[in-house]
């Protein structure tokens, strides 16, 4: 369920790109890829697919977990349902400092953030695009976006849309 919180405020992705710059940097050390990390963004993410499979395997911590949650407009029980864990769970693990996501559990959450990532780019707003989210889709087979989003076929319907919509192309 999309929630006011995030319909509302447009979002400062400062904090995201700081936590991200961070990961990318533990990540690349492990691996020794000499990403430039000085001016890496949450976007730039989305873009190094290599560096996203390595960071499937690496796992992803709940610090940049918490960080992508309070971008996306998803609630709590949103991405219990996605990541099929329970909330106790979610809790549990915001309660260990060092915690790194399973590689299911950090593709999944990669795979939503990618989706919000390039929404919120082609409805050029936030709130347009949340509305999109949670609006039966004619393409979709009249189903929400967000329905799709429970497994990787279904976000590449939902991204494939997207692309669609970006690129002017209605159905």
């Amino acid at each position: 369920m999309i929630t006011e919180k995030h319909k509302e405020n447009t979002v400062d992705l400062t904090a995201v790109n700081e936590e991200i710059r961070v990961y990318v940097r533990k990540v690349d050390k492990s691996l020794g890829m000499k990403i430039k990390t000085e001016e890496f963004t949450y976007s730039d993410f989305f873009e190094n697919k290599m560096l996203i499979i390595h960071a499937i395997k690496y796992g992803l911590p709940y610090k940049l977990f918490r960080k992508i949650r309070d971008i996306t407009p998803f609630s709590e029980d949103d991405w219990a349902a996605y990541l099929n864990l329970s909330k106790k769970t979610l809790q549990r693990y915001s309660n260990d400092p060092n915690y790194l996501f399973k590689p299911i559990h950090t593709e999944k959450i990669i795979e939503l953030a990618e989706v919000t990532n390039f929404g919120k780019v082609v409805f050029d707003s936030t709130k347009q695009f949340y509305l999109w989210l949670n609006t039966p889709s004619f393409a979709l087979g009249n189903l929400k976006p967000a329905e799709l989003l429970n497994d990787s076929y279904g976000k590449e319907l939902v991204m494939d849309e997207l692309n669609r919509i970006d690129q002017g192309i209605f159905a």
